[in-house]
């Protein structure tokens, strides 16, 4: 099958299953791996306001990325849904210790009240789960649709683009050509263990 007839939900099983297989082992490395090239790169040094994500689905783990960006004193998100029927995201400040509560999928996010917490628009830097990702930018999530819905005002930005969106990925999750559509909001760039997509030229 080719990647041309496969559809969404093929390319998830295909490659959720490929990210499950990784030993605990290769994960760790991998991951590390992936938080040097971010952390040693000029957009994250110069990024105040970061979100984040929890590990999750053998999805890399951030951590130790995470506990860099507390020693450096920036401001570290995490997602948090919104309430039932806005399938929207909010951003909620993180530190070190602060309580959890699992949503509705099970994923852990901060006991923050919605009105405390940060818009995506006043972010520096969105590093994002996938799928599965291609070098021209396109992600393929989960298929909630979270987070194409929270970024949509991106599509109307030509210049001030902001937040950046990278996304976090071992590189078998690397597709030849995802299918795209309208809704979908492309990364800007993509950090893998082995390698940095930057799609949109920034200076990293």
């Amino acid at each position: 099958m080719t990647t041309r007839t496969q559809s969404r939900q093929q390319i998830r099983k295909q490659i959720r299953l490929r990210r499950q297989q990784l030993s605990a082992t290769a994960q760790q490395r991998a991951s590390q791996a992936i938080i040097n090239n971010l952390a040693n790169s000029q957009l994250f040094r110069n990024s105040q306001r970061i979100a984040g994500f929890l590990s999750n689905d053998s999805e890399p783990d951030l951590t130790p990325l995470m506990q860099r960006a507390w020693q450096q004193k920036k401001q570290w998100h995490l997602p948090v849904i919104g309430l039932p029927n806005v399938n929207h995201l909010w951003f909620a400040p993180y530190k070190e210790n602060d309580p959890l509560v699992h949503n509705r999928f099970g994923i852990g996010e901060p006991d923050t009240p919605l009105h405390e917490t940060t818009r995506s628009y006043g972010l520096d830097l969105v590093l994002m789960p996938l799928v599965a990702f291609d070098t021209n930018g396109n992600r393929l999530g989960m298929g909630k649709g979270y987070y194409d819905r929270t970024l949509k005002f991106l599509r109307l930005r030509k210049h001030w683009r902001k937040p950046r969106l990278v996304g976090i990925a071992y590189e078998l999750q690397k597709f030849e050509q995802l299918p795209f559509q309208p809704w979908d909001i492309p990364l800007d760039a993509i950090v893998t263990e082995k390698s940095v997509y930057n799609i949109r030229q920034l200076k990293l």
